[in-house]
């Protein structure tokens, strides 16, 4: 291949690329999610206390939330 078929192909992936980033702004943003994402491990609540206001799990000797600060009952 010369010089002048290379110089053709790296235009043409250019213009790709440009098409593409195109597609992806007109797009527009992604919607949020109304539900925590899942989460790739497990956990285990074992001596955990739930807070009754937003439910993340605190440890027993906790007297306030972690998460929102709230008193643990």
């Amino acid at each position: 291949m010369d010089q002048t078929t290379w110089l053709v192909l790296l235009i043409v992936a250019a213009a790709v690329g440009v098409v593409a980033v195109g597609f992806i702004l007109r797009r527009g943003p992604r919607p949020t999610a109304t539900e925590p994402p899942d989460r790739p491990f497990a956990a285990s609540t074992e001596g955990m206390r739930r807070c009754p206001n937003c439910g993340v799990g605190n440890l027993v000797t906790d007297f306030t939330c972690s998460n929102c600060g709230k008193r643990l009952s």
